[in-house]
Order: structure tokens, then C-alpha cells, then sequence
């Protein structure tokens, strides 16, 4: 039998400055992270920009389509539930000590947020981040793109020293994450005697029956990491019967040798060695459902063929939110 289950870990967050109350998720220290990782803080009323929490919007429930048939008996029947892209209203206040400062600023944070819509090489938008962090430790994350309202008030006095702005952010995927990943790891071991108190398991394969527990509100789409030796790997949900295999002789990279890694995503399917080739070709297709796991305990299994002393499954997800 497999291993060890590694605990699913937190990294508590020592806020500074101390938490300010905004609309729709109480007291919380939020930061927005632009695409290059430069961290913009949001919520710091001593700093030359700060959240104006009057006005702030959109960082509760996802917002939904519901799709319902009509009734012969009058009323109707929910047919399909459909979570649309989040839209959040951030209301910004940019102030500096004359009017070159201020202009600095306000020119640095409109290209902090626009450059979300520079499309890269390989065809991506790359997103920036809005960080909510509680005073718990807790951080959840959000991905969002810039889509309008850096324009100023356009009032009398303004733009001098000050300024404020309305932003419109877009968020593709409507759900929060949890900052910190959910890591299920299991890898083979020597054999011991069987007065060791260690369990030990087979030299010729990795068999794993566990209970995955997804403490998030909404389904999560998992990440698998195997550490060879391998030959064939196999993953089943239990409660579903869903499943998919990954043959490593089928694909031109041959069996996993020992040390080498091989990633599989499930959203979007993608297969991949340590090296960046491409293995998908390698899953049982059409067979293969690259499942997910939805809020609360899910058994699952695992196999590995061919494994010795250092194979290794390590399942990852972050867990998603309604709400921040």
C-alpha cells in the first residue's frame, strides 16, 4: 500500500498595514499583483494610493445563468445552472506630494492594470491578481483583467495632486482560490519486515485507495505530478467509476525512468514530461475522462506499473470559492 498523505498547509500572512473593512467581505488586507509580480497594495491609507471602499463591487457570490423548462403544471423545472465571468468595480484613490509625483504614480498603476490586456508570444493574456488576505492567515486569490475606467474624475482641482478612478476589472473564471494548494502525496517504499512499524508496499507497483477531501465550495480540476520509475499509470474516482490511464510505452517518450517526472493537467487536458514533451497521445483515448473533484470527500485510486523505491503520485489543487 502507498505511503504517506502529506497535510494540506497553510502559510499564515502577517498583515501590514492592518486590515480595512470593504463591502461585500469585511476586514481583509488586499494587494494586486500585475503581471510582471510587482505588488501594488490596495488597502494602505498611509501610501500614495488606496482603495476608496465606498463603491467597491462584485467580490461576492459568481454571478449565474439559470436554464429551466416550463412546467405543463404551471412554474418550472431548473434545467441547467451556468456561472458567467465576474465583473468587480474597484474605486481608486491616487494622490502625491506635488504633481510630478502624482503623475508618476497614476501613469505607474494605469500600466500595472492595462498591461493585463498584452497579449505574449505564445498567444496568452496574462492576467494580474487581486490577493484578499484575512487576518486568520487565510489568503484567497482572484485572476482579473483590466477592461475600463482609468480616466479620473475630470473635476475641478483634480489631477494635480490627486486623482481617484473607478476600474472595471473582468475575471474570466468567476471563483476564488485558496492561496495555498490541497498536496496528496503517496510513493513507494523498501519492503520491511513486518514487525517494522512502517507499511511498506510492492516493488512492482504503487496501489492507492484514499479519500481526497476538496474544502473549497465549488468542483476543483487537479494537477498529477509522477516521480518514475513507471511504466503505466491509472486514476480512478471511485463513487463515478470515471477514470483515465496514462500508457508511458505508448508515448515516444518511453517508460519513466527513475528521478524523471511526468505532469498531467486536467483543465485543459494536457500531458507533459519534465522536459516539456508533449505525452498526450499517451492517455486512453477516447475512454479517458480527466475528472474533477467536487466539494467534500471523493475516493479515489491510483496505480503505478512498473514502480520501484522513489515512484511517487503527488495530486495538487487549490480549492475554489463563491465568494472572498
Amino acid at each position: 500500500m502507498p505511503l504517506i498523505t502529506a497535510p494540506v498547509t497553510t502559510t499564515p500572512v502577517d498583515p501590514t498595514p492592518p486590515p480595512v473593512e470593504i463591502p461585500e467581505i469585511g476586514y481583509a488586507v488586499i494587494t494586486y499583483i500585475d503581471p510582471t509580480g510587482t505588488r501594488w497594495p490596495m488597502t494602505d491609507l498611509s501610501a500614495d494610493w488606496y482603495t476608496l471602499a465606498e463603491g467597491v463591487s462584485g467580490l461576492g457570490a459568481a454571478p449565474y445563468v439559470l436554464t429551466s423548462d416550463d412546467h405543463p403544471r404551471g412554474g418550472a423545472r431548473l434545467r441547467h445552472v451556468q456561472p458567467q465571468a465576474r465583473t468587480i468595480v474597484w474605486p481608486l484613490l491616487v494622490k502625491g506630494a506635488d504633481h510630478t509625483a502624482f503623475t508618476t504614480n497614476w501613469r505607474a498603476l494605469a500600466t500595472a492594470f492595462t498591461r493585463t490586456l498584452r497579449q505574449q508570444a505564445d498567444g496568452s493574456w496574462p492576467p494580474g491578481v487581486l490577493e484578499v488576505a484575512r487576518p486568520d492567515g487565510s489568503v484567497r486569490t482572484i485572476n482579473v483583467f483590466y477592461s475600463s475606467g482609468w480616466d479620473g474624475r475630470g473635476q475641478t482641482a483634480t489631477g494635480i495632486t490627486w486623482d481617484s478612478a473607478v476600474l472595471t476589472l473582468w475575471c474570466e473564471d468567476p471563483y476564488w482560490e485558496d492561496a495555498e494548494p490541497v498536496v496528496v502525496h503517496r510513493e513507494t517504499g523498501t519492503s520491511d519486515d513486518y514487525l517494522d512499524p512502517f507499511p511498506s508496499v510492492s516493488s512492482s507497483q504503487v496501489l492507492g485507495a484514499t479519500t481526497v477531501d476538496n474544502p473549497g465550495d465549488v468542483d476543483v480540476w487537479p494537477t498529477w505530478v509522477i516521480t518514475g520509475p513507471a511504466t503505466h499509470i491509472e486514476f480512478t474516482r471511485e463513487d463515478t467509476g470515471e477514470a483515465f490511464t496514462l500508457d508511458m510505452t505508448a508515448t515516444s517518450h518511453g517508460a519513466l525512468l527513475d528521478g524523471e517526472t511526468v505532469t498531467i493537467s486536467t483543465d485543459p487536458p494536457r500531458v507533459r514530461s519534465g522536459t516539456g514533451e508533449n505525452l498526450v497521445t499517451g492517455l486512453n483515448w477516447p475512454e479517458a475522462v480527466l475528472w474533477g473533484l467536487p466539494p467534500g470527500p471523493t475516493p479515489v485510486t491510483f496505480q503505478l506499473d512498473g514502480a520501484d523505491a522513489g515512484s511517487a503520485v503527488d495530486l495538487v489543487f487549490h480549492p475554489r470559492y463563491e465568494t472572498a
